[in-house]
């Protein structure tokens, strides 16, 4: 098994240019090139710090006190419908002690890119 990341545990290219402008500047296995595609290998000048989604969540917590978590929902089951699985995300602010809730998504990848965009609003207000 490699320990190199999927290209799925990254995080999309215009969510990396928004934690650049936000201050992140954390060493990082890959990189993006000027068009978004993803490279594991040295970083090119033009290119910006792909962390993973790993990296990300850290880097709120450690620098900004923003913790997360996807939660995994699990609808109520009546005996008659399919149980209906979806997935949601809460974030903490320990600066302010603010709570805030994701919507519901169908799988957890939907759920984990909206906390991150949500991570990176809070940020930018």
């Amino acid at each position: 098994m490699s320990n190199i990341p999927t290209a799925e545990e990254f995080i999309p290219y215009e969510q990396a240019q928004e934690l650049k402008e936000l201050g992140f500047d954390e060493p990082c296995m890959g990189y993006r090139d000027g068009g978004g595609h993803l490279m594991i290998k040295e970083m090119p000048h033009c290119a910006i710090s792909a962390p993973t989604f790993s990296q990300a969540f850290r880097w709120f917590r450690e620098k900004h006190g923003l913790f997360s978590s996807e939660v995994y929902d699990r609808g109520l089951d009546n005996g008659k419908l399919p149980i209906i699985h979806s997935y949601s995300f809460r974030i903490l602010n320990l600066n302010n002690f603010e709570d805030f809730y994701g919507d519901t998504f169908k799988t957890y990848e939907e759920a984990e890119l909206e906390c991150l965009k949500k991570l990176i609003q809070i940020i930018k207000k």
